[in-house]
């Protein structure tokens, strides 16, 4: 791979079985600085980054399993046992949130689209460093009080879901990738 911008952004891939190492503090506080350059109308920066490492991550993952008990819709056994596997070798997790503003004249459209940007740049960021990282809803992220316990209280965050960032466990594949123009048109206006 060449060292151009675009490279890194057409060979960039969702990995989600990574392990340790996973960024450094430099390297973390590159990655999360990417996140603020992210595009977002009216400067509301609505995202908002928990940090989970190390033990945390499996108690969380706990958490999320009497979440579900508790809702009454409680996790299947091969899922939970697929997201141990997963998480087993994790360094980090980015929880990730959007912080609702109730009086703000920017739509809430607007403000998770701009949380979806910033996630894209932490991605980019990653893959630039080296890194892997994979965007999942799993592990409790539209369960009541899993956001909660990650400082994400419902009546004013939306929860999104979870970034694992590390080295990945094995070679990847190269990705065959849809050709663009299938999902492109172009709009002339009638004369």
């Amino acid at each position: 791979m060449s060292d151009s911008p675009l490279d890194y952004l057409l060979t960039r891939r969702s990995v989600k079985f990574v392990q340790a190492p996973g960024p450094s503090a430099d390297q973390l506080d590159l990655i999360l600085r990417a996140a603020m350059c992210a595009p977002d109308h009216g400067a509301t920066r609505p995202w908002r980054f928990c940090l989970v490492r190390g033990a945390a991550i499996p108690k969380l993952l706990d958490i999320a399993i009497e979440a579900g008990e508790a809702a009454g819709t409680p996790i299947p056994a091969h899922k939970i046992e697929g997201s141990r596997r997963w998480l087993a070798d994790v360094p980090l997790m980015i929880a990730i949130a959007c912080k609702l503003d109730y009086s703000s004249k920017i739509p809430e459209h607007e403000r998770l689209l701009a949380v979806g940007a910033a996630v894209t740049n932490i991605l980019n960021a990653a893959h630039m460093l080296g890194f892997s990282a994979y965007w999942s809803t799993g592990i409790g992220t539209y369960l009541d009080g899993v956001g909660d316990t990650l400082g994400f209280d419902a009546l004013d965050y939306r929860f999104m879901g979870y970034l694992s960032i590390g080295t990945p466990t094995s070679d990847m594949p190269t990705i065959e990738r849809p050709d663009y123009q299938p999902f492109v048109t172009e709009w002339v206006p009638a004369e």
